[in-house]
């Protein structure tokens, strides 16, 4: 993998907003601030049209990001208002929260795949059920009383970073994106939400990737109310689908942009394939009595110890590793004990 974005990576690397560029003729990467957030930002990418101009994600709905989004457009030499379309790579805060903010100011169109917009209403509009429901994944897996409910209700902090709004236009797999000038093919990927997409540009050699290919970090598939089954199966077929796409570079929604997309689909896939060995080796360490995803979630290697992992993110952690354990049963190298609530897994033995 070779870094392209230079000054994004600088950026990164000092922990300050990258600036506005010009990626292609006619192709913008906007940073927009995600404030206390590790991820920093999201790059919006503005792609230049006859009559006005069209927006790759958007951030989330706050008036930081919103004075970033409008900032940025003015450099490239446009104003909200010439925004015609918001394609959204998938439903989460910071890729979709300001689609509905942009439409208002101006009548653009909204994209999205159909199981991302499938989901919109009871994320962020009827969020109750899922909440409750939520909070009895959470008990279901281990998680003591005392977190189970704060972690569950901690979804609502988000719902201030979005302004729903329902998209027009439902992108399928393969499908042409209606942008005049643009030969944009939408590349259905789940795993990091149901309805993950990338937009492949052929003619410009160019992928949109969002959070499914990321320079750096490898994006949360967890398992969730609203998730497929089994989303690591999914994460890796997806990766396999863009694995061999003739893109010269990847501009992912976080970052900084690259070259080498096999070899960062390769490492991807890679980081999995070690996690599931180590979550399979911790199980069998558990014993006969198995081991619910909260208490391995707690004895597994994270990128800090996890007295200081925020409460949230311990949330995460436990749904990632509960997604490498659906993906072990289905390979059938662990399996579920009766008996729960708490679920407890323990590993299938090996024949002689």
């Amino acid at each position: 993998m070779k870094i392209t974005g230079n000054l994004q990576h600088q950026a990164w690397q000092e922990k300050v907003l990258p600036p506005v560029e010009q990626v292609r003729p006619g192709l913008w990467s906007i940073p927009v601030p995600l404030p206390d957030n590790p991820l920093r930002y999201v790059l919006v990418y503005g792609l230049e049209l006859p009559d006005g101009i069209a927006l790759v994600d958007a951030g989330w709905d706050t008036p930081e990001a919103w004075r970033a989004l409008c900032g940025g457009l003015g450099t490239a030499g446009y104003a909200i208002t010439d925004v015609k379309a918001v394609l959204v790579t998938h439903l989460h805060p910071d890729h979709y929260g300001l689609a509905g903010r942009v439409r208002e100011a101006s009548g653009a169109w909204v994209a999205l795949h159909p199981a991302d917009a499938g989901l919109l209403r009871e994320r962020y509009r009827d969020f109750d059920g899922l909440i409750a429901a939520i909070g009895r994944q959470m008990t279901l897996h281990g998680v003591p009383e005392a977190e189970a409910g704060p972690l569950a209700e901690a979804s609502r902090a988000v719902l201030p970073l979005v302004r729903h709004t329902d998209p027009e236009l439902l992108l399928e797999d393969g499908e042409q994106v209606p942008l005049p000038g643009w030969n944009l093919r939408t590349v259905w990927t789940p795993g990091h939400s149901p309805g993950h997409v990338c937009f492949f540009e052929p003619d410009r050699r160019v992928l949109l990737s969002g959070d499914h290919v990321l320079p750096r970090i490898t994006p949360a598939i967890t398992v969730h109310p609203q998730q497929r089954h089994n989303p690591l199966a999914d994460f890796y077929g997806s990766l396999d689908k863009v694995r061999g796409l003739d893109a010269e570079e990847v501009l992912p929604a976080h970052e900084y942009r690259f070259a080498g997309l096999a070899d960062r689909v390769a490492d991807l896939a890679a980081h999995h394939t070690a996690r599931l060995d180590e979550i399979a080796l911790a199980v069998v360490r558990a014993g006969a009595d198995g081991v619910t995803a909260w208490d391995l979630a707690r004895r597994l290697t994270w990128s800090r110890p996890w007295e200081e992992i925020r409460p949230f993110m311990r949330r995460t952690a436990m749904l990632e590793t509960l997604a490498h354990l659906v993906m072990l049963e289905a390979q059938g190298r662990v399996d579920a004990v009766d008996g729960g609530p708490p679920l407890r897994w323990r590993a299938v033995p090996v024949p002689p």
